[in-house]
């Protein structure tokens, strides 16, 4: 795809709970697809999903897939359309949840990636900066998103990461 340098094939967005990446991404990505990957399985998830609902408006397609993401981009991806994919993290609690080989699961998407019609913005949470949780399945997941934020931040164009609503940007590649 030829994305200018305004709009790279593939942005990562990494950031903190409530650092502002969602909606950072939503004004990169604003009226593509929003490709959502949570699902909501308590009110608490309910409401939240609400909240980005209305604050993302009726401008927004929405697909939700909790699971198979890198199909749901190789489908839509397109030049005129950029999908945003919130979040990443979400995505992997899902698969491991499903007891699905996640690590083969991050490979296709980075494989997708690569492959992309159209520019993708991804979202996650950074989740590896606090103390090393004290429970086995806790240290999995951020052992997981670890690696799954290498290997996408490897494939990415541009890596930004929020912190109290700014965006720094980490890494920027020329197209």
């Amino acid at each position: 795809m030829g994305a200018s340098p305004r709009f790279p094939r593939v942005t990562l967005v990494l950031g903190g709970a409530r650092s502002g990446k969602s909606a950072y991404a939503e004004r990169l990505a604003a009226g593509g697809l929003y490709l959502a990957t949570a699902e909501a399985k308590d009110r608490e998830m309910a409401e939240r999903i609400e909240r980005h609902k209305a604050r993302r408006g009726p401008r927004w397609k929405t697909v939700e897939e909790p699971l198979d993401i890198a199909a749901v981009l190789a489908e839509h991806a397109a030049p005129e359309r950029p999908v945003l994919v919130d979040c990443l993290t979400l995505w992997l609690s899902n698969l491991m949840a499903a007891g699905r080989d996640w690590n083969a699961a991050v490979d296709e998407l980075v494989s997708t990636l690569r492959n992309s019609r159209g520019p993708v913005v991804l979202v996650s949470n950074e989740v590896g900066q606090g103390v090393v949780p004290a429970n086995a399945l806790a240290r999995a997941f951020v052992d997981a998103a670890g690696i799954t934020h290498q290997k996408i931040a490897a494939a990415a164009d541009r890596v930004v990461f929020m912190t109290a609503g700014i965006p720094a940007v980490l890494k920027e590649t020329s197209q």
